[in-house]
């Protein structure tokens, strides 16, 4: 039987540099893409390579991205940022002993794919290095510094701002993406000297270094030039969110996801689709968001953080942390507030807004009409224009209409107020106190008749 592998890969990712190109108060790691800060990605894709969670490296001034990510993940403080070099060596003392290999990412390469990551250590501990880089050819080579190499050995990394023009001419550039032996390491980070130019520590030193010692330092070639991009400003960060946003779509649409017009889809990477959705042209989608099979969200839509059930029907409508059930109809220019949740074959017409409320099965909200602090039954039918008074300058109260119960166009139902079971409003009524059952609110403000009593008036009068 074979011995059981001793081996245990760690990921270091470095985010502890501020991102001054992208003029802002917040740390770059921690601006999104497709909803989720950019550091999110890399730690799921270090996270997914090594089975382990990450070490993600701040500083005072990223100290915001152990508030983004309270779980999961490792946290080690570079007190004074001096270089990649110097992250390093905070990472290694906050690192178990028993870490054999060290992968190195960097915070903001958001594109990085798992694969990718796990590729580079394999080929790392085949080739017996005791460090492997990951170069690549990007059409803007920017501020990389260019690899020099004999083969697949790595002879040394020239920073472009020391490169001469032959070097400057090198078309493999350093991804910042790197697989290092940990013992070696460990015996080795203390070497690097700090760069005369800004006193700060490079790690790309260290390919020196292992030359110095007699190990191997070698290539690992990336192919998708894109995937390890790096981010230094909001043009880029547009780029980025543009190329993932596409992934995103893709995978949903090779899922059984319907787009009438995927360029104009916008999904989170949080999404949740099931088979034969249909998403129609201009669709937000973000958040938490769960849409079961066989639901069409029609155009100008967007939904956040929300669930909603199969067989429903979204035209253009907002849907803010709601819940709607299976084979609801719910638009256009509906608007589901937090707290809002709509029963099975309910029905919402246009610009019906709920907040905070339940909607009881088969129910109809129909247009003009507003619900807060509420729990409405099933089946009633609330009339167009109707209002609840939830607020009363003080505090929210509720109400409560019972099943079956038919609420008139343009009642004000001014809480707390209870519409009883098969009780009803007539239009325009002002209701200020408790409807029994079998009664029919009337007037403003209103008086209590006998529902049938006024049914029975309203035949004589036809």
């Amino acid at each position: 039987m074979p011995a059981a592998s001793t081996t245990r890969t760690v990921a270091v990712i470095l985010a502890a540099g501020l991102g001054t190109r992208m003029r802002s108060k917040r740390p770059k790691v921690l601006h999104e893409l497709c909803g989720r800060p950019m550091l999110g990605y890399i730690i799921e894709a270090a996270r997914a390579a090594t089975g382990a969670a990450p070490l993600v490296v701040y500083s005072p001034a990223t100290e915001a991205v152990r508030d983004a990510f309270p779980e999961g993940v490792d946290f080690c403080l570079q007190e004074e940022p001096r270089g990649t070099g110097d992250a390093l060596r905070a990472a290694l003392g906050g690192l178990a002993t028993d870490a054999t290999d060290l992968l190195v990412l960097s915070g903001d390469t958001p594109l990085v794919r798992p694969a990718t990551v796990e590729a580079l250590s394999r080929q790392r501990r085949s080739d017996g290095a005791a460090m492997t880089l990951t170069v690549f050819r990007p059409d803007d080579a920017r501020a990389y510094g260019r690899v020099v190499r004999d083969g697949r050995e790595v002879v040394r990394i020239v920073e472009k701002k020391d490169a001469n023009p032959g070097e400057l001419a090198i078309e493999d550039l350093n991804a910042g993406l790197y697989a290092f032996e940990a013992g070696w390491l460990r015996s080795r980070i203390r070497s690097l000297t700090p760069s005369a130019a800004t006193g700060e520590l490079y790690l790309t030193e260290l390919v020196a270094l292992a030359r110095a010692d007699g190990r191997r330092v070698t290539a690992y070639e990336l192919e998708d030039d894109a995937e390890l991009m790096g981010i230094d400003d909001r043009v880029q960060l547009a780029t980025a969110e543009a190329d993932l946003r596409w992934q995103i779509v893709e995978g949903h649409l090779l899922a059984g996801v319907t787009m009438t017009d995927p360029a104009t889809v916008y999904l989170d990477a949080t999404v949740d689709l099931a088979e034969d959705v249909t998403l129609e042209a201009n669709v937000i989608l973000r958040g938490a968001t769960r849409i079961g099979s066989g639901t069409v969200v029609g155009s100008g839509s967007q939904v956040f953080d929300s669930v909603i059930g199969e067989r429903c029907r979204i035209w253009a409508s907002v849907l803010e942390s709601a819940e709607v059930e299976d084979e609801v109809q719910i638009g256009p220019f509906a608007h589901l507030r937090p707290g809002a949740s709509i029963g099975a074959g309910a029905k919402l017409g246009n610009f019906a807004e709920v907040k905070k409320s339940r909607i009881g099965a088969r129910t109809q909200q129909h247009h003009f009409s507003y619900v807060g602090d509420a729990t409405v039954g099933d089946d009633v039918n609330i009339g167009a224009g109707t209002v609840t008074a939830n607020y009363d300058g003080r505090a929210k109260h509720q109400t409560v209409i019972g099943d079956g119960a038919f609420i008139g166009s343009d009642t004000m139902l001014v809480a707390p107020v209870e519409v009883a079971a098969g009780a009803a409003t007539a239009a325009g009524a002002v209701v200020t106190r408790d409807v029994p059952p079998g009664k029919v609110a009337i007037g403003m403000p209103a008086r209590m008749r006998d529902r049938k009593a006024r049914a029975a008036e309203a035949d004589d009068e036809h």
